[in-house]
């Protein structure tokens, strides 16, 4: 059984989801692009969107309109599981709407990667 929540490896995938966030908020696609495991098995869903492998959602992600990104987070939950796989599950709210998130990351050669997401709304 692998260690849970390993503290240096809960501080790792913390400083990647943050740039991750920051990166979503600021429409920085670059930095999006490189958090996302180049892969034709990483997947994202969607709020609106079924994206399969990494060009997918590098196209989705540059077409996106910069507006509206804003918003605040709460409930964000890492769990790891030894040194290399991680989950991260977070609600959000963003001009009038509410939804939660979940991330499977993966440590690779280039550092942790999201390897899978799935984006939802709830309803108000």
């Amino acid at each position: 059984m692998p260690e849970i929540n390993l503290p240096a490896v809960v501080a790792e995938v913390k400083s990647a989801f943050e740039r991750y966030e920051a990166a979503l908020v600021s429409n920085d696609v670059a930095v999006l692009d490189e958090l996302f495991w180049s892969s034709p098995h990483t997947v994202r869903y969607g709020a609106a969107e079924n994206l399969y492998g990494y060009e997918a959602i590098a196209a989705f992600r540059s077409a996106r309109s910069p507006a509206g990104l804003a918003r605040t987070l709460s409930h964000t939950i890492i769990t790891t599981y030894g040194t290399d796989f991680a989950t991260v599950n977070t609600e959000f709210q963003r001009s009038g709407q509410s939804g939660r998130q979940s991330q499977t990351w993966l440590r690779t050669d280039q550092g942790w990667r999201v390897v899978s997401a799935h984006v939802s709304l709830l309803a108000n």
